[in-house]
């Protein structure tokens, strides 16, 4: 074996040697961070609490109507369950009275009580800086002036939003539409449905319809059936979307009945919103696998918030959870500027850093568009750390995950 191949083969194994540290530490870091899998003994813990202060059962707890009646919506009942001082009750009562708060009793057990920082617990229980904010706009997607019709959000050529109702399993914290979440749950009047489905009709360039809210799957079956039977014999609907975070607040909702619905109006794709690890859970997974029988398209939409997510090891762990259940990550989108979350707003550097962290890092399935949604409903820019360094008619000067430069040709 001549010098030059002995070269090549040792430079090939100090390489495998560099990139198993690297895999190594970064799997040191991940096991750090829990997923609903492997903190599932802890939650089950808290659902027995929350079934013992409720008054529930296991029967009642797979009811997700039953879960919705019994969402915590006090903070006098929240005590029971999660150990709030008096400061902390006195400061959930003065939020409460701006802002409503509503947390599923599923969603509730995955709290960790004993974690201050709990990434759950920040967007479900309110929070005093909510009231504190005077900087957030109340619509700074400017929603009310992109709408054609009533319910109706348009914001490009080929496709749009149909708001369809205002009630979720949970009220997230960091909401972009928390001016709709009012001081009851109701849905869109049929009468503003029909309007924007002769809409649709009217603008053959309408391809791909969102069906949203608050949460869509919180509709009645008859009125979801109703409504994708529409849409689905508008000949120019190519594509139906629906926008939900049923798996992640309230995975029961996801019923037998349910999946029947889904089946008779492909192709239907669900964008969800995992935002941490722990919210991967067997209970999600059941309804997302019953969501996947029903030949639903499933993708990721996490919204990175301060103090939850805005970390490398956390969202790599996310996306990596992610994949195991069969749900692809999608976007990643900056906060958006609500007034009352300004809290949650990271910087842009913050996202590119995580954007860094993960190219390379981890495989390409793993890695989603992190976007930023441009004020006065302009809608969505991507953005990417900086690999192209200088271009010319001879050649390119790349970066590569690692930080080495590369000349490559261009002519």
């Amino acid at each position: 074996m001549n010098r030059a191949r002995i070269s090549q083969k040792d430079e090939g194994l100090k390489r495998q040697r560099e990139l198993t540290r690297i895999g190594r530490s970064r799997l040191r870091e991940r096991k750090k961070v829990l997923s609903g899998f492997e903190a599932w003994e802890k939650i089950l813990k808290q659902k027995e609490k929350i079934l013992k202060v409720l008054g529930g059962t296991e029967e009642d707890w797979q009811d997700w109507r039953w879960q919705l009646k019994n969402r915590i919506t006090t903070p006098e009942v929240l005590r029971k369950i999660l150990p709030l001082s008096d400061q902390a009750l006195w400061e959930l009562q003065e939020v409460s009275k701006t802002f409503r708060f509503a947390i599923s009793p599923y969603y509730l057990s995955l709290v960790d009580p004993d974690d201050p920082d709990c990434g759950i617990k920040k967007q479900s229980v309110p929070s005093i800086l909510e009231i504190l904010d005077d900087t957030g706009e109340l619509d700074p997607m400017n929603e009310a002036g992109t709408s054609p019709v009533a319910a109706v959000t348009r914001r490009y050529p080929d496709r749009l939003i149909i708001n369809v109702t205002n009630m979720c399993g949970m009220y997230c914290r960091h909401c972009q539409r928390r001016r709709n979440i009012g001081e009851v749950d109701r849905k869109t009047p049929r009468e503003q449905i029909k309007e924007a489905l002769l809409y649709i009709r009217e603008h053959k360039e309408i391809r791909d319809v969102l069906i949203t809210g608050g949460d869509a799957l919180l509709l009645s079956d008859l009125e979801l059936d109703w409504i994708l039977k529409e849409l689905s014999e508008i000949p120019h609907v190519e594509i139906k979307r629906i926008g939900t975070r049923v798996p992640v607040t309230l995975p029961q909702r996801v019923t037998d009945n349910l999946v029947k619905i889904l089946k008779k109006y492909p192709p239907i794709y669900i964008n969800t919103q995992f935002n941490h690890p722990r919210e991967v859970t067997p209970e999600a997974k059941k309804a997302v696998d019953k969501l996947i029988e029903a030949g639903v398209v499933l993708g990721n939409q996490a919204v990175l918030l301060k103090g939850v997510n805005d970390n490398p090891v956390i969202m790599e762990k996310l996306n990596h959870e992610l994949l195991k259940i069969r749900v692809r990550p999608y976007y990643i989108f900056q906060a958006k500027r609500v007034r009352g979350t300004m809290h949650f707003v990271p910087k842009i550097e913050d996202g590119l850093r995580i954007m860094e962290s993960l190219r390379g890092y981890t495989s390409g399935l793993a890695v989603p568009y992190y976007i930023v949604n441009a004020p006065g409903g302009f809608g969505k820019i991507p953005l990417l750390p900086q690999y192209l360094i200088e271009l010319s008619e001879e050649e390119a000067v790349l970066r590569n995950w690692e930080g080495r430069i590369i000349r490559y040709p261009n002519s």
